[in-house]
This record gives structure tokens, C-alpha cells and sequence, in this order.
């Protein structure tokens, strides 16, 4: 008998696959994320409350990466809102909940070893306020100043050394040479079979001058780091498949595999 789960599973990879060549739907995801960024569409949505400034399909391409990786740390660059975090803790303590239900005892989220780290140079104090009073808060560490400082940095790794599994996600600062050297730091510490995840690549897909009061654009943005990291870093892939599904995201080229 055919297994009904396996044919699905077939079927979406199928159906996926496809989709790089259907010119009308590539077209139309072109069009909506061109438009949809000069209207600010991911500036409205919230994750438990709080502001997560992400793609919806890009939230949802991240939660499969952290089932599928299940991390018991979360590296994460740029804080904002807070929002990201929020998801990302709530993402982990989901784990949780589920590893409890099937060893058949029960969840304590206070003794959680799962961490979420979120790094920026400038924590605002009404969105640190926010975040430290939600009911997620702790599981989340603040850490403020630049992602690429030594000290910030060594510090970081000192706490992945302790982990089994890391995953890690960059969206600060997307300058090429600021991104490269995030990914020089932090990408070393994503352990095999999870991904390091780059946000904000699309900006080389965007018309030059597209951002006159910002210091990245095309040609010196996050897509290009990237592609200057992985010229020397071959335990690194880019999931296409992830591309390929999503269609519309802020991250094309940017979720990278390690092996």
C-alpha cells in the first residue's frame, strides 16, 4: 500500500520544484515583494505581542528550519523590536513541550537549558522594557553593542561551546563588510545540519540608489557578503528548496545549510 505521508511529502517537493519555471507565479511574487517593500508590509505584523518586522512567509520558513534543527541556541543579530525574539523563544520552548510530551512527563520551562541571545548595538530602552516583561523573557539574553565587537563575540562563543545544537540568524547592520565579518564570527559556531540564516539579501535584487539614506545597496549588501563568504566556506550551502517555496522573502539565497 502507498504510504499516504510519504505521497504528500512527494507531492510538495514536486509542486516546489516546479516553481522556478512557472513564469507568471515567479512574476507575480516579484511584483508583490517590490511593491509591498515600499509600502513597509513587514513593518505590521507582531509575534505574541510584539513587533517582528519579518515577511510572514519568511516566519514560517524559520519555524520549519528550528523544528526540523530542533537548536538549544539561538544566535540572533539585531534585536528591534524584539519581536524575532519573542518568536524564537517561543519556537524553543514549543520544543520543549513536545520532547516532554513524548518521554511522557511534564513541561517546566524553568528548567529549560534552551537560550535565545539577541545582539544589538542599540537595545532602545522602551523595547528592552517590552521584552524583559514578556512571558517569554526568560529565556531570551540581551546582549548591547556591536555584533562584531571581539569581546561581544567571544562571548558568544564561549556560550555555543555549550551547546549541542546553534542556529544562528543576521539581521543588523546590512552593510557587505559588516555581514561578512558576522558571518567570519558567528557562522563557525552553527553546528552540522542547522543553518545560518541572512536576512535582508534581497536588497541586490532592488534597483541601485533604492535606499539614498542607508549605507548598504546594491552590490554592498548582505547577498553579497554572502557570496564572498561561501567562495571560502564550502561546508556551507544554500537551501535552495527554501527559495524555491517561499517565492516572496527578504532572505533569497540567504538560509545556509552546513553539512
Amino acid at each position: 500500500m502507498p504510504d499516504p505521508i510519504q505521497e504528500f511529502a512527494t507531492e510538495c517537493r514536486d509542486r516546489v520544484a516546479s516553481y522556478p519555471t512557472n513564469a507568471p507565479l515567479v512574476a507575480a511574487a516579484e511584483a508583490f515583494l517590490d511593491a509591498s517593500v515600499d509600502a513597509k508590509y513587514s513593518y505590521n505584523f507582531s509575534w505574541l505581542g510584539r513587533p517582528i518586522i519579518q515577511y510572514p512567509q519568511d516566519v514560517l520558513a524559520v519555524q520549519e528550519v528550528i523544528w526540523r534543527c530542533r537548536p538549544d541556541l539561538i544566535v540572533e543579530t539585531g534585536v528591534a523590536h524584539g519581536g524575532s525574539l519573542i518568536f524564537s523563544a517561543s519556537m524553543l520552548t514549543l520544543l520543549d513541550v513536545c520532547d516532554a510530551l513524548e518521554r511522557g512527563g511534564s513541561f517546566d520551562p524553568r528548567a529549560s537549558s534552551r537560550r535565545v541571545i539577541g545582539i544589538d548595538i542599540d537595545i532602545r530602552s522602551h523595547n528592552r522594557q517590552e521584552i524583559e516583561k514578556h512571558p517569554l523573557s526568560g529565556m531570551i539574553d540581551l546582549v548591547e553593542g556591536s555584533s562584531i565587537d571581539a569581546g561581544i563575540v567571544a562571548g558568544i562563543q564561549a556560550r555555543a561551546r555549550q551547546a549541542q545544537r546553534v542556529l544562528v540568524c543576521l539581521d543588523s547592520n546590512h552593510t557587505h563588510d559588516h555581514v561578512l565579518a558576522e558571518l567570519e564570527a558567528y557562522a563557525p559556531l552553527v553546528t552540522p545540519e542547522s543553518y545560518c540564516i541572512v536576512f535582508d539579501t534581497f536588497i541586490e535584487t532592488r534597483p541601485a540608489g533604492s535606499y539614498p539614506d542607508r549605507p548598504w545597496d546594491k552590490g554592498r549588501n548582505p547577498m553579497t557578503a554572502v557570496d564572498a563568504y561561501l567562495k571560502d566556506h564550502p561546508e556551507f550551502t544554500i537551501d535552495h528548496a527554501i527559495d524555491d517555496k517561499l517565492l516572496i522573502s527578504v532572505a533569497p539565497r540567504g538560509f545556509l545549510r552546513r553539512s
